[in-house]
């Protein structure tokens, strides 16, 4: 993100915003924004696990059948694709 601004460049920015916002208000802005990014990244995880959960007990509970049933056949991707028609 921060590539292509060199250090002059991010020397001026925090001037910009020492002047705009005063020395007081700075670590607050700071204390912020490591929050949201904080929140942001909990709520992504959240997400993840949300997803991931539900796989990982449907793979558990088909380890666990009652004797006489059959586990259903899973096909692999290279199976369940049908061969590309030819051109020539």
């Amino acid at each position: 993100m921060f590539a292509n601004l060199g250090f002059t460049e991010l020397m001026v920015i925090l001037v910009i915003v020492l002047v705009l916002f005063g020395a007081r208000r700075v670590p607050e802005i700071g204390a912020s924004i490591g929050k949201g990014i904080r929140e942001f990244k909990k709520n992504i995880n959240d997400i993840d696990r949300d997803v991931r959960d539900p796989i990982r007990d449907a793979m558990r509970t088909d380890d666990r059948l009652p004797p006489g049933e059959t586990r259903p056949v899973r096909m692999e991707d290279e199976q369940a694709r049908p061969e590309p028609k030819r051109l020539l």
